[in-house]
């Protein structure tokens, strides 16, 4: 007997002798792009469509094949057959159902593929007609509404979701999507609440329903009133913010792991095993470096989330056992287009906390801290455009929390102590610290070690500048705090002392180049006001008085550099030059510091006993 082929909707069979034959679905869409109405020659010609298994490759090549003009031609039949999708949403056989979700994927998508080529139709008018596109985009929304609250098949919920980010993710700019104008004005915002407070909901769904909720909150953010950011912005309810925070944590964690599981890979694979035989005598000076695809749709949910809801902040701190990622099995769906942002979701989506097995001897964990982790991997390649946008997003985040007042609160609580197991840039003149010597500290301290890592290791030629001024701003925030608060915080302080003063250094043996592209003079008074601070300030939150001769120490033995930076900010503000007034400011601020040491390089001693009489005392 002859074997059959599928291929391109064609039935074909190995011999020749016969006509190639095609499914009755692909004879059904050929009958669809004609002029004329499929249904007048055939009365249940719509009934019976959605009986057939979609042909989504086929649907989709066939809208691509066609010129703009053409496609314009059978617009009536575009419109006929996206008004009874949304009409076979209402029916109770499931099957039609999911024909009709998975038709409606196919046919956003290429008719949104073909108008990037073609500008000559509209998309709304192409997919609905104008005169029927408000009742159209009404009746669908009140559909996916009613299926994703009801306590139906998980698969039709997929594939609502599914649907949704199809329809949010066609166009390269989000808000350039006028579609999406119905979407604001028939909210599913409730829909998606429900999904994340209940678990059995969000461990199918939830981060569909986390990354589709980002992005709906980022339509026109700037432009008009976002009612999906005023909704999110008031949410209180325990357990959704719960379930938000459990559905990006996992994410987090699951590329936290990936990257582990590929360093270790790494240092022992063959690669590994020819350094250690032969040394670095034939290998590239640059260490290869680990890929792992990044996830910024979860990284753009979690800023939404931290910016707008201040409730959120409760989560952060939420502690869980961190547990090893198991992989459970999800039911399968039928299948869809591509997934949006070509990002893939985690095995499993979400933990629930009452799913974890709790042992006293577990390293526990939480948001934060996942995402510490996270930051610390994304941050060590900025070469990258795509990670330097990663790296900045994730010093936005940190900005946000380091402005909190709550969140500030348990960052430095003496009661809240955890190992944070940063990952560091391989470098020759360092060893990679065992995860076993870090002590269990505040999670400031972890916060700190991060921005200290980030100065130390990224003055190159392609400066990050704006990554750099962030990563300064973050540490003031928190000595703001602690000088505000009188948190004696008990960090090696010698360390960000020394990655500033170097970071100086590096600004000044750099001028020239720097200059050309950035404002270097910002930068060195955001640095110089640190020092300042810790110099006025330094006795309401260095831990001891032997911290007031590390800082002294430091600022004595690293003089050179501030005489050097002092002697270039001068020359600049004296010329009529473009950093005249940027210079200046630095000058001035260098004021405090030069009273640090005397001329000939020593340190004012009365200054010194004062301050250490304050600490002592306090």
């Amino acid at each position: 007997m002859a074997q059959v082929e599928k291929r391109g909707g064609l039935l074909r069979k190995s011999s020749a002798s016969k006509k190639p034959l095609k499914e009755k679905v692909v004879l059904m869409y050929d009958e669809i792009f004609m002029t004329e109405d499929p249904s007048k020659c055939s009365p249940r010609f719509w009934e019976e469509l959605f009986l057939m298994k979609v042909n989504l490759e086929y649907l989709e090549g066939k809208l691509e094949s066609l010129d703009g003009e053409e496609l314009m031609q059978m617009k009536d039949n575009v419109n006929c057959l996206f008004q009874h999708c949304i009409q076979a949403l209402g029916e109770e056989h499931p099957i039609r159902v999911v024909n009709a979700l998975q038709t409606l994927c196919a046919l956003i998508r290429g008719v949104h593929q073909k108008n990037k080529s073609t500008s000559g139709f509209d998309i709304i008018n192409m997919l609905m007609g104008f005169d029927k596109a408000e009742l159209c985009m009404k009746n669908l929304m009140e559909s996916l509404d009613s299926l994703l609250c009801a306590e139906g098949s998980e698969s039709l919920k997929s594939l609502c979701l599914k649907l949704l980010l199809c329809l949010v993710t066609v166009t390269d700019n989000i808000s350039q999507n006028t579609i999406l104008e119905y979407v604001m004005i028939n909210s599913i915002f409730e829909a998606i609440l429900q999904i994340l407070s209940h678990p059995p909901s969000r461990r199918e769904h939830g981060y569909d329903a986390v990354v589709l909720l980002a992005l709906l909150v980022n339509y026109r953010k700037y432009e008009s009133v976002n009612p999906y950011i005023v909704k999110l912005s008031i949410v209180d309810d325990e357990a959704t913010l719960n379930g938000m925070g459990l559905v990006i944590t996992q994410a987090l964690s699951e590329y936290n792991r990936q990257y582990k599981d590929k360093e270790e890979e790494h240092q022992s694979g063959f690669f590994s095993a020819l350094t250690n035989m032969v040394g670095s005598m034939f290998i590239a000076d640059a260490p290869e470096k680990i890929s792992v695809q990044t996830n910024e749709a979860i990284l753009l949910a979690l800023y939404e989330a931290v910016h707008l809801n201040r409730n959120f902040i409760t989560v952060l701190a939420q502690s869980h056992p961190e547990m090893g990622l198991v992989t459970t099995p999800v039911r399968p769906t039928p299948p869809t287009p591509v997934t949006p942002l070509g990002t893939t979701p985690p095995s499993s989506d979400v933990i629930s906390s009452v799913e974890l097995s709790l042992d006293a001897d577990v390293q526990t964990s939480n948001l934060l801290i996942a995402f510490l982790k996270y930051s610390s991997i994304v941050m060590q390649d900025t070469k990258d455009e795509h990670r330097l946008h990663s790296g900045k997003l994730c010093l936005i985040i940190l900005t946000c929390i380091a402005e909190d007042q709550y969140a500030n609160a348990f960052l430095h609580d003496d009661n809240m102590n955890f190992r944070v197991n940063l990952h560091r840039m391989p470098m020759r003149h360092r060893k990679k610290a065992a995860d076993k010597n870090i002590p269990c500290r505040p999670l400031v301290c972890a916060v700190l070690d991060l921005m200290v890592e980030f100065i130390v290791t990224h003055m190159m030629k392609e400066f990050p500048m704006d990554l750099y001024v962030r990563c300064v701003q973050v540490v003031h925030k928190l000595l703001c705090y602690q000088k505000k608060c009188r948190v004696r915080l008990h960090y090696t302080w010698r360390e960000l002392w020394s990655a500033l003063i170097n970071l100086l250094k590096f600004l000044m043996s750099n001028e020239t180049v720097l200059l050309a592209k950035h404002n270097i003079f910002a930068l060195a008074l955001m640095i110089v006001n640190l020092f300042n601070m810790f110099i006025t300030y330094g006795d309401t939150f260095l831990p001891t008085p032997s911290s007031y001769d590390e800082l002294y120490y430091e600022i004595i033995r690293m003089h050179q550099s501030f005489d050097n930076l002092y002697s270039m900010v001068l020359r600049l503000s004296t010329n009529a030059g473009q950093w005249k007034e940027a210079a200046g400011k630095v000058t001035h601020a260098l004021v405090n510091i030069s009273l640090t040491f005397s001329r000939g390089g020593k340190p004012t001693l009365h200054g010194i006993l004062e301050r250490k009489q304050l600490i002592a005392c306090s």
